[in-house]
């Protein structure tokens, strides 16, 4: 089972498709994925496990 082709959909169902995916959240333009960002969270996660890391070291938890 893989995706079909074009060729196996009639007119209409491909009109019914092509409706679907030009309304809705299907229409907004966005802007491209920001790797940078993604990056950013990175740091401020591993920036807040190392200061809970620190801490329950300090405490004496760990």
């Amino acid at each position: 089972m893989g995706m079909r082709s074009e060729d196996e959909y009639n007119e209409e169902d491909l009109a019914r498709i092509n409706e679907a995916l030009n309304e809705g959240i299907h229409s907004v333009e966005r802007k491209p994925f920001r790797f940078s960002l993604l990056f950013l969270w990175w740091i401020v996660v591993a920036g807040l496990g190392a200061a809970a890391w620190y801490f329950a070291k300090f405490a004496g938890v760990i």
